[in-house]
């Protein structure tokens, strides 16, 4: 079933409790904090149903031969990575802006845990049923699916259980009928989600085997015990006509409390074992950076745009230091592109036989987008001048009084009026200088995980051994060189058989 928008909306009336800017929320569907985003949400779920989208949002089943959310169908072909490209982007050109967390984007991290199979296996067989069952479900139900990761970690240079144990997530006893958990999870769109794959940030395990912080799940969001306490949207802080971009695109991030909060036990994915969650930890972007580097490249296009419109504006497109600088922004936004391309053409078949993007390719292309980004919106920055951040806000080019001088010294020629001046510097100012970018350009750096876990993904799948392999060959060495180092066997140990017979 591919739900409509009022179906959405409808599902987060369910008693959920929500606090934001000191105010408990009685309906998140038509807070002004959160109406504009829920409504992009439900934009997206009536798109698949509209005749003008339908074809580009929507696919058949690959097991039921249904219509199903194209972000929400299993990659097997490079089509199917295509289709869900130009679903993204066409969502992307109807709403007139970008959105990370609508769903499309963490269903992957589900993927990469069928893919661990054999890992769930050795823990429980009933683990890998659970996630198979609920990847069918999310393809079926078409819920808004996001992904919570990130705990409040508390003292980091010490254990969990030597401090308030509560500052990880963690397992607090058994029932028949689920485990009970308790602590909090940080989660962009939790409060007007339907549910979240849960599981530990936690990286390092040391020896330890068994773990009741070793926890991944599927948290249906309305749940009993749930508490979401929401930092303060940026919409409705100002008029739409200033900041077009913070109240229509704001998505609203939350510390989600699980205050003894029981999850059955077929939405339990793994428990008490580390290997699980290690491997999870390491495998969990495989799929879903694709979308994320998307988003990246699409906020690329916004700043290549404002930029360019403002030099054209007043005349400074032709001078070269100009041009330098706006190639400079298309270097890396053809660099990020290319990057997605290459990761669907070089795609690779992934351990449960879906097609994964080109792991190295996809991981390269998400450190270029993000450790670049605050360098290139400083370009368009500069590029857009000093007026994004003096520029009088839009009740000044209405009042009587004021709108006669800025109508002057606003219109540049009869192609560019005030008012359409005035719109591009508005919108250039909220894409590059306000609370709202601010706050965009951090989140695109640690929305999946810190730099350094970026950098960590492409050591583990970058082909090191032919780099080693081109020089040995070209240097002429020998084939000891470099050769993995045989086991030593213990001088107490006993001789191999081999040995003894002889």
């Amino acid at each position: 079933m591919i739900r409509t928008g009022q179906q959405y909306k409808d599902s987060l009336r369910d008693g959920r409790v929500v606090h934001v800017n000191g105010e408990r929320v009685k309906d998140v569907t038509t807070h002004p904090m959160f109406k504009p985003i829920v409504d992009i949400r439900a934009r997206i779920h009536d798109m698949q149903h509209e005749a003008a989208f339908a074809a580009t949002m929507v696919a058949a089943d690959d097991v039921t031969g249904e219509p199903v959310a194209i972000g929400s169908k299993l990659p097997y072909t490079q089509a199917d990575w295509q289709a869900k490209r130009k679903a993204v982007d066409t969502v992307f050109d109807e709403i007139g802006g970008v959105v990370t967390r609508v769903g499309d984007e963490t269903v992957g991290e589900m993927w990469s845990l069928w893919d661990g199979r054999d890992v769930l296996n050795e823990v429980d067989p009933q683990f890998a049923v659970n996630i198979e069952r609920h990847i069918r479900r999310v393809i079926a139900e078409d819920p808004f699916h996001v992904s919570a990761n990130t705990d409040p970690k508390g003292d980091r240079s010490k254990r969990p259980q030597d401090q308030d144990p509560d500052m990880l997530l963690h397992v607090v006893r058994e029932t028949d009928a689920g485990i009970v958990v308790r602590g909090a999870k940080y989660e962009t769109a939790a409060a007007y989600a339907n549910q979240a794959f849960t599981k530990p940030t936690i990286a390092n395990w040391g020896d330890s085997k068994l773990s009741e912080y070793a926890v991944g799940f599927i948290c249906d969001l309305g749940a009993p015990n749930l508490r979401f306490i929401c930092r303060t949207g940026f919409a409705q802080r100002a008029p739409i006509d200033d900041y077009p971009l913070s109240n229509r695109f704001d998505e609203v991030d939350t510390l989600v409390i699980f205050d003894d909060v029981l999850i059955p036990w077929e939405n339990v994915l793994f428990y008490r074992h580390t290997r699980a969650a290690t491997f999870i930890r390491a495998t969990l972007h495989r799929y879903s950076a694709f979308a994320y580097v998307q988003r990246n490249l699409r906020t690329a296009d916004l700043m290549i745009g404002a930029a360019l419109l403002n030099v054209r504006q007043t005349g400074l497109d032709k001078q070269q230091a100009v041009q330098e600088k706006l190639s400079q922004l298309a270097v890396w936004r053809e660099g990020i592109h290319a990057h997605l391309t290459a990761s669907i053409a070089m795609a690779e078949r992934s351990p449960a036989g879906l097609l994964m993007p080109n792991q190295s390719l996809l991981f390269t292309g998400r450190v270029l987008a993000c450790s670049q980004m605050h360098e290139m919106m400083h370009i368009a920055r500069e590029l857009c001048g000093g007026q994004i951040c003096v520029t009088p806000d839009a009740a000044a080019f209405r009042d009587p009084e004021t709108a006669p001088w800025l109508e002057k010294f606003y219109s540049v020629n009869e192609n560019w009026i005030a008012d359409d001046r005035r719109k591009l510097l508005a919108f250039a100012r909220d894409l590059l200088n306000s609370d709202y970018a601010g706050h965009r350009l951090t989140f695109q750096l640690f929305a999946q995980s810190p730099p350094f876990a970026h950098l960590a993904a492409v050591h583990r799948n970058f082909d090191w051994d032919a780099t080693a392999a081109a020089v040995k060959k070209a240097a002429g060495l020998s084939d000891r060189v470099d050769a993995k180092p045989v086991a030593a066997v213990p001088a107490s140990a006993p001789a191999p058989a081999v040995a003894r017979a002889a």
